[in-house]
């Protein structure tokens, strides 16, 4: 089990203690000078709305940029109806329309999965 206490040149350090050191050295190499909102406050809206217990892994999936699968047919499904809209071509537009159809069916497909499994 342990203590939460490190040693560092043979002095007794609390965690806490070892990981500020870390983030003042970092910070003084410059390594959180170039990072994504720099400047700009912190929204955590959807944060605080997430389930206290699924919190972390929302986190670290949002992080990674994971997108579930049905999020990431409806992005496709979206971007394909724009490309519909403006294509005039009947053969692209007919093969916009198989591929909008196809998606739109595993789409639906999925999400049926889903709601049998909750």
């Amino acid at each position: 089990m342990s203590s939460g206490i490190s040693y560092v040149s043979g002095k007794a350090m609390s965690l806490e203690s070892v990981i500020e050191k870390q983030l003042r050295q970092a910070i003084e190499r410059g390594e959180f000078d170039d990072l994504k909102g720099k400047g700009q406050p912190l929204d955590l809206t959807a944060y605080f709305n997430t389930p206290e217990g699924m919190r972390m892994a929302y986190s670290m999936l949002k992080s990674n940029n994971f997108v579930p699968e049905e999020v990431e047919l409806m992005n496709e499904i979206a971007a394909l109806r724009t490309s519909l809209k403006d294509e005039t071509d009947p053969v692209k537009r007919a093969t916009l329309v198989k591929d909008l159809n196809e998606k739109s069916l595993s789409l639906n497909l999925a999400l049926e999965k889903y709601r049998r499994r909750s």
